[in-house]
C-alpha cells in the first residue's frame, strides 16, 4: 500500500440516514483511529448564521460567515467529538432538527464547500495514526486518494427507519425531510453512484457490527496489499 508509514485515511460516503456518522465512529475506535465528521463543520456554520439571525438559503449570508472557519475546532477522537466555534462549544446544539432543517442551505454554497474541504484536508494531513472521515463528497472531492474508500448505502426504507429510530417525531415527515435532504445534496454532489475505486457496502440487510466489520476488513486488506 502506497506509503504505510503516513496515516491512514478511510472515506466513507452516502446518503442521509445510511449510518455513515455512527459507523465511521466506531471504525475508528475498532482501529484506534481519528474521526472526522464533515457534517458537524457545515451544521456549526448553520447554528453560527441561525444564531447571528441569518437565513443560510442567502449566498451572501453564508459567504459572509466563512471566516469563522479559522475558529472552528473539531476535536476528533475515538471516544468522542467537541466541536467548537468562535468560542461557543455547539456539540450538542448543531444536532437538532432546527439545524438539520437548514443545513443544506450552506452545504449547496459551492465557496463555503470549497472552505471547508481545505479546512478538512488540513485535519486529514494532521492526523496519526489514522483518521476515518465521513460526509457526502469526502471520498471524490476532499479525499480522493484515501486508502480506503466507501460508499455506504441502504434501502431508502431502511435509511428512513433508522433515522426514526434516531430523531423520532412523525416517519412520513422524518421520511419527507430525509429524500429532501438527499434531493438538494444530489444537485452539488453525485453521492449515490460510487466513483471509480470506491467499494460499496449495502447496509441493508447488515447488522450495525455488520457494517463497521466489513469496512474494518476493507481497510484491513488495504494495509496487507
Amino acid at each position: 500500500m502506497s506509503g504505510m508509514a503516513s496515516a491512514t485515511v478511510i472515506a466513507i460516503d452516502g446518503p442521509a440516514g445510511s449510518g455513515k456518522s455512527s459507523v465511521a465512529r466506531a471504525v475508528a475506535r475498532a482501529l484506534g483511529f481519528q474521526f472526522l465528521d464533515t457534517g458537524a463543520a457545515y451544521r456549526a456554520l448553520t447554528w453560527l448564521i441561525l444564531e447571528r439571525g441569518g437565513d443560510t438559503d442567502d449566498e451572501q449570508t453564508v459567504v459572509g460567515s466563512l471566516g469563522a472557519l479559522d475558529s472552528l475546532e473539531l476535536t476528533v477522537d475515538a471516544a468522542g467529538q467537541r466541536v467548537v466555534i468562535e468560542g461557543h462549544d455547539v456539540t450538542e446544539a448543531i444536532r437538532t432538527e432546527r439545524i438539520s432543517g437548514a443545513v443544506s442551505g450552506v452545504a449547496r454554497t459551492i465557496a463555503a464547500r470549497e472552505a471547508v474541504n481545505v479546512r478538512f484536508r488540513d485535519i486529514i494531513a494532521h492526523a496519526a495514526p489514522g483518521i476515518v472521515a465521513e460526509g457526502r463528497d469526502i471520498t471524490t472531492v476532499v479525499a480522493p486518494d484515501a486508502d480506503v474508500r466507501v460508499l455506504l448505502t441502504a434501502d431508502e426504507a431502511v435509511r428512513i427507519r433508522r433515522r426514526f429510530g434516531d430523531v423520532g417525531g412523525d416517519q412520513h415527515q422524518v421520511g419527507a425531510s430525509l429524500a429532501a435532504r438527499d434531493a438538494s445534496d444530489s444537485r452539488v454532489v453525485d453521492f449515490l453512484n460510487a466513483a471509480d475505486g470506491v467499494s460499496v457496502v449495502d447496509s441493508t440487510h447488515l447488522t450495525f457490527d455488520e457494517t463497521v466489520d466489513a469496512i474494518v476488513r476493507l481497510a484491513t486488506e488495504e494495509s496487507h496489499d
